[in-house]
């Protein structure tokens, strides 16, 4: 719950600001674990990070190189996500008028485009590797990628609450997932490498982590730029916000409806309700604000009632906007 919907709680009676209340604390002891979350993690893969690239180096491996890679990229990928979630929860100001919200949805996408930038480069070493698959020392890379896979885990574990309901968290909590995949494959190639002398295994684990990460990524990569474009959130169906729209009391018509994501969390609403009978008083249009959060997790809405009087064209639309010359 925003702490920006609260300037329009004082209208709403104490039951509603009394209801802000809650949620607020609420969420502070949520947001709390989730610092502490991303804290944790931090700290847990920048530690292993330095300790895998320099054991890449030592065994001569890109296989370990790339997952270091990965890791390194979700280190960063954190300190993006837990800065967003910060920043998201900065009030509005006068000129930020919905606060940094949005913050988290630029995170997401900076975290999926970094992923790809990084996926390039090792595929590039790897793919170099082929043709002379260098001497690769599988018992250091089987002990430090089985590291790996425990640091992942525990990190994975820290993110799953939160991962449900937040675009944001979810990116965290997946590159954790998929790191504690993909230390498990070069664990696997470690141990053949061992007892084989199949070096090119090497590049190739390399190029399913590279896989594996492209993968996971172009689903947030979409959803975020979608968000960043002002699309309609994922889960609301706009046809079903109008049609509900369309059948409250008193409406003959509506128009401007618009939805988009004011966070990776958070939506927001704006349409215009034509009712012939005129304004329908304050307790009506907060049963409708009070639908369109419960049934459709808006949460901020802004509803403009007209009685039709005179022809009322959205400004975007190029059609309605022929009939008002």
């Amino acid at each position: 719950m925003t702490t920006h919907h609260q300037h329009h709680s004082h209208a709403h009676g104490g039951h509603s600001h009394s209801h802000n209340h809650n949620h607020n604390h609420h969420n502070h002891t949520e947001q709390n674990k989730q610092g502490l979350a991303f804290a944790c993690a931090i700290f847990l893969n920048t530690a292993f990070v330095i300790v895998e690239f320099s054991y890449g180096f030592i065994a001569n491996s890109t296989a370990l190189i790339a997952d270091a890679g990965h890791n390194l990229s979700d280190v960063l990928g954190l300190i993006l996500a837990w800065g967003a979630a910060v920043l998201s929860r900065k009030l509005p100001s006068e000129r930020y008028t919905y606060g940094l919200r949005s913050t988290s949805i630029m995170a997401a996408l900076a975290n999926a485009m970094f992923l790809l930038i990084a996926c390039g480069a090792i595929a590039w070493e790897a793919i170099h590797r082929f043709s002379e698959p260098p001497l690769v020392a599988g018992l250091t890379i089987t002990v430090v990628a089985g590291i790996g896979i425990v640091i992942n885990g525990i990190s994975a574990w820290l993110f799953a609450k939160g991962s449900k309901g937040d675009l944001n968290i979810r990116g965290a909590y997946l590159h954790m997932a998929a790191d504690a995949v993909v230390s498990l494959g070069v664990v696997v190639a470690g141990i053949a490498m061992m007892y084989s002398d199949w070096y090119w295994l090497d590049p190739v684990i390399s190029l399913v982590i590279v896989l594996v990460i492209v993968m996971g990524t172009w689903g947030l990569l979409r959803e975020s730029m979608q968000l960043a474009l002002v699309a309609v959130p994922a889960h609301i169906d706009v046809s079903e916000v109008a049609r509900y729209l369309r059948q409250c009391q008193g409406v003959t018509d509506i128009h401007d409806l618009h939805v988009w994501g004011i966070s990776t969390t958070e939506s927001a609403l704006t349409t215009h309700l034509v009712m012939p009978a005129g304004y329908p008083g304050d307790a009506y249009l907060d049963a409708i604000v009070k639908t369109l959060k419960e049934r459709y997790a808006i949460q901020h809405c802004t509803l403009q009632v007209e009685q039709g009087t005179t022809h009322h064209a959205c400004a975007l639309h190029p059609n309605s906007a022929a009939h008002s010359h």
